[in-house]
């Protein structure tokens, strides 16, 4: 069960279900023993605190009773025990929300990178729904935790506050600061961060007046000076220190080595000045030789440093895979979301927004494991160094790419000297000439060297060089045809192989069917068998450097080793058995996450099936091979809302396609509902589908699948010229929601129907569909929803004129959609916040938004959101009096709009126009350009847009 305290007293069940207390006592007794944290709490000290000086006639008794009846409410008599004096609450930290909260926060005080920690406190943040222990507040036994928590909370404002500051969002929190400064007018570190925001945010009048607010505080109040910090703050602003405008951060994702490199000094050098000379370098050599190790180490630091350095890992992609498949596998590097429509992504449709995005600055690209996929990657990296000139590309493959400027390097086995070194560093043991010998032996591969340092746990050098000469002569008579370095490294991993015990060599080559490593609970399942304790043989496994572990934990294998668990698995006769229960593990996985995914928890799926994406692709190609059809449908059902959340709607569309084209899956269920989800995600990249769309529904019978998959459809169809279709949809499903009593679904179609009634100009609609819908969305904890009723929210604000609570909600849809990476909506709130600065005459926070949302755009190659920035910015540029920029900035957009859209999407930049000619004196010009406005304004149905031009028109 879980318990809620940062708020009002809250009890969910196993399944997120309400658990309702509600005698008065019962409840104070259960706040009582979550206060104390899972410590016995006396009978005497409970008593005294549920009913103070007034106790009942026998209160032993009494308290007897509420024990019971709180036992009866949890239903679970073990959770509340005896234990002598009194009663414990038996509920671990992470049962508790407040428990929670704690180690969110320290997780994020314990990080380095500002994204990360601004993550990890909103979450913490989230978790408080009101005062802690609201009703108990005042209760004598609850008052010094509630001061704590209530500290802890302002502590984690003041980290989150820093973190966002870090990363620029110093507009949004000289805004959002300013209540909170007001409320806690002497916390001088929360005084500082909105001082800093003010600063940068262009205020600098306010920053000092709101240093001297502070400082008359303290000498009125405390007869106290500021403290240091905030003292050398202020004379920083006097001086306008260049160090106020805060560093540039490196952008990267480079991943940090377990082990340090030995012996790679001069290689780490040349390939680096190769890569200051050429833009494609590419490290060739065997498996085990070291060529990601080098790679790693030669790209940090790295000679492009403005675009940051991306690490794309390719192992995991299935060998042949496509050109479009190694694009989205660096797109998900880059956070580039595939969710803008194929009209509004050019041409080149994925790949060409990921050159677009690489345009951006100096950034080195690094293609790991490319040999399985080297004509793909071959062509992608082509197109990219094409398109975006200062890109550089360091690849690491057995193979070449073979394209032109290619400059190749031949990583080496390490030299004698640093193969002694490597080997004794990894051993813990001095060189002798038995060393030296053991190192010659193996050729210098590091792989090799690194699985026979763990021998040394048990056996001599003398003897491991011994064992190594027998094992040679075998391996020479039986393998003539291999290179000397191949077998060198076949036949260490053959003898770390057959010095395993029975249950290390089932669980090592099981591991094998995982793509880029799996967790513990995935071992367990898949790697399972009866008498194995998994967790044991894996790190057994760990310490002799056959598995890596890394964070979470994952286990994983390297590729050679990886490589030969699968000869083995197939000699064993397990190969396709396993894989099928790989796939039954990861078919489960996702119909469990997926209720998560609208609703609370919705975050923590994500991240559980981010951290499983190459498994999950593999489970379907491995399904689709095997023509194992239930479980390719069943796994494509449960990631297509994933898919739409993440933005990956290539990849939602190309795996629905795959798994109906399994002849078995040409009807039933869960086809009919496979297909339903393809019309969308074809509806939301611009594919209008033909007549079956609105045939698809009849075939589902489950009536809550029916219902999501009608609204899906009609929520695909909201951006289309003819909301009729969509309009009839979504009410259909609103009824079918109605009738299930689904909170989400109706939330959801009430959410869509608010945005049709403010392109209708119903704006009473608008706003009682939109509050409803959040509230609902609220309730079941959908941040994503909250998000978009927040929006249609935000707009009525807006355009009736209420910009406080205007720039309130696009802030916090702003938050919203930076947990969720919604980039798009990310840029469309800052452009909205921009708009809403200009209104209140703040040109300079309005330029900082859309300035802002502008280079979001810009880095997801979002055409669409780059253009409403655009606007805004030549909105504030003609407002300003300069005109030639705002003419620059709305004709550069004019071509691509009615490309896009036609001359009805052109209205608002037709009118903008009109009003740069008329400031301008050309009287005849703004005619011509408002009739135009006027006339494509009406065609599309726009009321905002007709009446910006009728007043240009009326002058």
């Amino acid at each position: 069960m879980r318990f809620g305290v940062l708020g009002a007293l809250a009890v969910w069940g196993p399944g997120g279900e309400p658990v309702r207390v509600v005698e008065v006592k019962v409840r104070a007794l259960l706040a009582d023993l979550l206060i104390h944290a899972g410590r016995p709490v006396s009978a005497d000290r409970l008593i005294e605190d549920l009913w103070g000086g007034r106790p009942p006639a026998n209160a032993p008794a009494a308290l007897r009773v509420k024990v019971s009846q709180l036992r009866k409410v949890l239903g679970d008599r073990e959770l509340v025990a005896y234990r002598a004096p009194g009663y414990v609450l038996r509920a671990e930290p992470e049962d508790v929300d407040a428990g929670r909260f704690a180690a969110l926060v320290g997780r994020a005080q314990a990080g380095a990178d500002p994204r990360t920690r601004a993550a990890l406190l909103r979450e913490a943040l989230e978790l408080w729904r009101g005062p802690a222990y609201a009703e108990f507040a005042d209760e004598e036994f609850a008052r010094p935790v509630v001061a704590r928590l209530d500290e802890q909370r302002l502590v984690a404002v003041e980290d989150l506050a820093e973190a966002r500051l870090e990363l620029g969002e110093h507009a949004l929190l000289a805004a959002e600061l300013a209540d909170l400064v007001a409320g806690h007018p002497l916390r001088e570190r929360l005084r500082a961060v909105h001082v800093r925001a003010l600063y940068r945010a262009g205020r600098q009048s306010e920053a000092l007046a709101s240093y001297a607010d502070l400082r008359a505080r303290l000498a009125g109040e405390l007869g106290l000076d500021p403290g240091p910090e905030l003292v050398a703050l202020h004379q920083a602003i006097l001086e306008q220190d260049p160090a106020l405008d805060g560093p540039a951060r490196r952008r990267t994702n480079l991943p940090a080595p377990l082990t340090g490199l030995v012996g790679r000094e001069e290689a780490v050098a040349e390939v680096r000045a190769l890569l200051r000379a050429h833009r494609l370098v590419t490290l060739t050599g065997p498996g085990g030789v070291g060529k990601t190790r080098l790679a790693q180490a030669a790209a940090s630091p790295s000679p492009a440093s403005g675009g940051g350095v991306w690490w794309v890992e390719l192992a995991a992609l299935r060998a042949g895979a496509s050109v479009v498949e190694v694009a989205e596998a660096v797109a998900e590097v880059l956070g580039l979301r595939d969710d803008v429509a194929d009209g509004q992504a050019g041409q080149e449709g994925l790949a060409g927004r990921v050159a677009a995005v690489l345009e951006a600055g100096e950034t080195l690209l690094v293609l790991d494991n490319c040999e399985h996929v080297v004509e793909q990657v071959a062509t992608l990296a082509g197109r990219l160094l094409r398109a975006a000139p200062g890109l550089r590309i360091l690849a690491t493959s057995q193979e070449p790419l073979r394209i032109e400027g290619e400059a190749l390097w031949s990583v080496p086995p390490l030299g004698r000297k640093a193969a002694v070194r490597l080997f004794t560093a990894r051993a813990g043991i001095e060189a002798d000439d038995d060393v030296a010998e053991i190192c010659a032996r193996l050729d210098g591969i590091p792989l090799a060297l690194e699985l026979a340092a763990t021998r040394m746990r048990t056996i001599t050098p003398r003897q491991l060089a011994e064992r190594l000469d027998d094992r040679f002569r075998v391996l020479a008579s039986g393998r003539r045809g291999a290179p000397a370095r191949q077998q060198t490294l076949r036949a260490m991993i053959d003898w770390s192989w057959e010095l395993l015990s029975g249950d290390e060599r089932v669980v090592l080559r099981r591991l094998a069917v995982h793509a880029d490593g799996c967790t513990l609970e995935a071992a367990e399942e898949v790697c399972a068998e009866p008498g194995v304790d998994v967790l044991d043989v894996l790190a057994r496994l760990v310490d002799r450097s056959l598995v890596v572990v890394g964070p979470g934990p994952r286990y994983r294998l390297l590729e050679s080793v990886a490589a030969y668990c699968v000869e083995r698995l197939a000699e064993a006769g397990e190969l396709e058995e396993v894989r099928l229960g790989h796939v039954r593990h990861h078919v489960g996985l996702a119909e469990r996450e997926e209720p998560y995914l609208r609703g609370h928890g919705q975050r923590r799926a994500l991240a559980r099936l981010d951290a499983e994406s190459a498994n999950l692709r593999a489970a379907l190609e491995t399904a689709v091979r095997l023509g194992a059809s239930a479980e390719a449908l069943r796994l494509v059902n449960a990631l297509a809302w994933y898919w739409v959340l993440r933005g990956r709607l290539g990849e939602g569309k190309r795996a629905l396609e795959t798994a109906l084209s399994i002849p078995a899956n040409a009807s039933g269920e869960g086809a009919a509902s496979a297909r339903a989800w393809l019309v969308g995600l074809r509806l939301l990249v611009g594919q209008m589908p033909g007549p079956e769309m609105t045939g698809v529904f009849a075939e589902i019978d489950d009536p809550a699948a029916r219902a999501r998959a009608r609204w899906f459809v009609g929520f695909a169809l909201f951006g289309y010229d003819d909301l009729s279709i969509s309009a009839g949809m979504v009410e259909t499903a609103l009824a079918e929601f109605g009738e299930l009593g689904d909170r989400w679904g109706t939330a959801a179609a009430l959410t869509i129907r608010a945005g049709w009634a403010g392109t209708l100009g119903d704006l009473d609609g608008m706003r009682h569909d939109a509050e409803r819908g959040l509230e609902l969305f609220r309730q079941v904890g959908d941040r994503w929803g909250e998000l978009r009723a927040a929006e249609s929210l935000g707009t009525y604000a807006e355009i009736t004129g209420d910009y406080d609570r205007a720039a309130g909600l696009r802030a916090e849809g702003l938050r919203m959609a930076e947990e969720l990476g919604l980039w798009s909506s990310v840029s469309d709130a800052l452009s909205r916040l921009g708009r809403i600065a200009m209104l209140r005459g703040d040109h300079a926070a309005a330029e900082d938004f859309h300035e802002r949302a502008r280079r979001l755009a810009v880095s997801q190659s979002n055409r669409p959101a780059e253009e409403f920035a655009e606007i805004g910015l030549a909105l504030g540029a003609r407002r300003q009096g300069r005109l030639d920029e705002a003419e620059r900035r709305l004709r550069a957009w004019l071509d691509w709009v009615i490309d896009v859209s036609g001359e009805p999407g052109a209205a608002l930049i037709l009118a903008e126009l009109g009003f740069v000619a008329e400031l301008r004196g050309d009287a005849a010009g703004a005619l011509e350009l408002q009739l135009r406005g006027l006339t494509a304004a009406r065609r599309v149905g726009d009321p905002r847009a007709t009446a910006l031009a009728l007043e240009g028109l009326a002058g």
